[in-house]
């Protein structure tokens, strides 16, 4: 029986990824301090948004976000 030998070669190297544009995104933005909200909503519900959300490509939370606003603007 002879054994094989299976050679390791270094480990690869990270490649930090660049992005300055995303950088300056982040540091110039002026976040507005967030508050969670929990809501409470039917499973039959839940799944429609969920759905709705996967073909839009949009996150719920960003959705819901937006509904509040068209429902309450600033004065």
């Amino acid at each position: 029986m002879t054994k094989k030998h299976v050679p390791f070669s270094a480990k690869p190297t990270a490649v930090k990824a660049e992005s300055p544009k995303a950088d300056a995104w982040v540091q110039s933005r002026k976040a507005e301090p967030m508050k969670r909200l929990t809501i409470d909503v039917p499973a039959n519900l839940h799944g429609r948004i969920k759905a709705q959300c996967a073909l839009r490509g949009t996150k719920m939370a960003d959705e819901v976000r937006a509904l509040l606003e068209q429902h309450f603007p600033e004065s």
